[in-house]
């Protein structure tokens, strides 16, 4: 009788290393989405806190706000390189090294705020010259003025903020902007209206408050970025690094194209809006819901997308190949299957979501099918959303810029303008064009992610 053979060893199971990454991304993905949310409530905060003084009021500063949007996004999107170059040093377990690009990404704030604060100071004194009226163009200037010396602090927080994510150290950024929006909506309760012994400065008191809270975050962050950095053993300041123009460089070359990438996402639909403006009232209002609830789905993929630059970056660091295209996919996987939910609810609910708005009938006629064609897009703006993540992980911020402007610029808009004017299909010609660019953003980000992510030489730095 022949003796019994051993049996052969279990195939190690890659579920513990799936699962792992899945709580990882969640972890990291879930504050972010909160963080970008309280982003948004600020202007929402400034608005509503505004209210009592009158429709002007709310006009000067959703105004004010609008273009202080396009170029703090602009600034803020200098710093996402640093979501590659902390992330891959922290893979490496180099401290040092993430210390030396928080330090130049502060630089580069320094340098970046000049120009950001003399555009909107010129774009404060031009409100009258557009055909605005003086009621609403000169608080709005005013607004602007004030709120234009919060650009500084802005960047420095966004610049800290990014060294905490590549650390892995997210929660005490939502926090912080918790904090923030309540000292913000105090400080506008007491400048806007003079509670408290202070004078009573109306719009000028809302563009204070925001201020001061854009300062409270950036000093937050510095200190809670030394705190946990004095805990572990790496004091931040001890060896502060000096301005070195060959990593301010670097910096550049990842956060340019980035920058870029958001203006021209941004830029197209704010252009459609504009265009839809040309359209008869219920129109533009269906065309805003929908943006607005395409919005508010956008922030999950968002946040997915930043933790999937961080997983990567690690990974890369840590030259695990395999570790980092598992983030990379799992991380698009996560945010397309939120999208996938959140498409079904807009197809479900579409009649009950409007109603959250208005009960118009005419905007109720027409939102279900414009809301069926967000429902369209949701997984392409996830798929793209995320990937454009995973590629900054790798080093890669150039191909999103690129596909961006040829997905909305060179097809989309133009297919979207002349559906909508030429052949007169109104809002739903111009939202088919915004679609059939996310169906080509996302195919050209996805395809490039798995051949990225299969060919690079993982062992070394993707920006070196």
């Amino acid at each position: 009788m022949a003796a019994p053979q051993p049996h052969a060893a279990p195939a190690p199971s890659l579920r513990p290393d799936w699962t792992a990454e899945l709580r990882t991304m969640v972890a990291l993905a879930v504050p972010v989405v909160l963080s970008e949310i309280g982003w948004m409530l600020q202007g929402v905060v400034d608005t509503i806190m505004v209210g009592r003084l009158g429709p002007a009021a709310i006009g000067a500063v959703a105004l004010g706000n609008a273009l202080c949007y396009t170029p703090s996004l602009f600034g803020i999107g200098l710093m996402l390189g640093l979501d590659t170059l902390v992330s891959q040093a922290y893979g490496r377990r180099d401290y040092d090294e993430c210390h030396r690009w928080l330090a130049q990404g502060l630089y580069l704030a320094l340098i970046a705020t000049p120009l950001i604060m003399l555009l909107l100071g010129g774009a404060s004194a031009g409100f009258a010259h557009f055909g605005i009226t003086a009621e609403v163009a000169v608080p709005a200037g005013e607004y602007l003025r004030l709120l234009l010396w919060g650009t500084l602090p802005l960047l420095v927080y966004s610049g800290t903020r990014r060294y905490l994510q590549g650390v892995g150290e997210v929660r005490v950024v939502t926090a912080t902007y918790v904090f923030a929006n309540l000292i913000n909506w105090f400080g506008n309760w007491v400048l806007i209206y003079g509670k408290l012994g202070f004078p009573a400065l109306g719009v000028r008191g809302s563009a204070i408050s925001t201020v001061a809270s854009r300062i409270f975050m950036a000093a937050a962050l510095l200190g809670l970025a030394w705190r946990y950095e004095r805990k572990r053993g790496h004091p931040l300041f001890r060896h502060w690094a000096w301005l070195e123009i060959s990593r301010i460089r670097v910096l550049v070359r990842l956060g340019l194209p980035a920058a870029g990438q958001i203006l021209m996402e941004v830029g197209a639909w704010n252009l459609a809006t504009f265009g839809a403006g040309y359209l008869t009232p219920v129109a533009l209002a269906t065309h805003q819901i929908a943006i607005n609830y395409a919005s508010l789905t956008y922030m999950v993929p968002l946040g997915v997308s930043a933790a999937a630059a961080v997983s990567v970056g690690h990974a890369v660091g840590a030259s695990d190949r395999a570790r980092a295209r598992r983030a990379g996919w799992l991380s698009i996987a996560l945010g397309t299957g939120f999208m996938m939910f959140a498409a079904i609810v807009f197809l479900a609910l579409p009649v009950p979501l409007i109603k959250l708005y208005t009960s118009d009938p005419r905007v109720l006629a027409v939102g279900p099918s414009l809301l069926a064609i967000a429902a369209a897009f949701q997984i392409f703006d996830g798929i793209q959303t995320v990937s454009t993540g995973a590629l900054r992980g790798l080093g890669e911020t150039r191909v999103p810029m690129w596909a961006n402007f040829l997905g909305y610029w060179i097809l989309g808009l133009p297919l979207g303008f002349f559906l909508c004017f030429g052949l007169r299909r109104g809002i739903f010609g111009l939202w088919i064009g915004l679609t059939l660019a996310l169906i080509v953003i996302a195919v050209a980000l996805i395809v490039r992610w798995n051949r990225d992510s299969a060919r690079a030489a993982l062992g070394a730095s993707a920006v070196s």
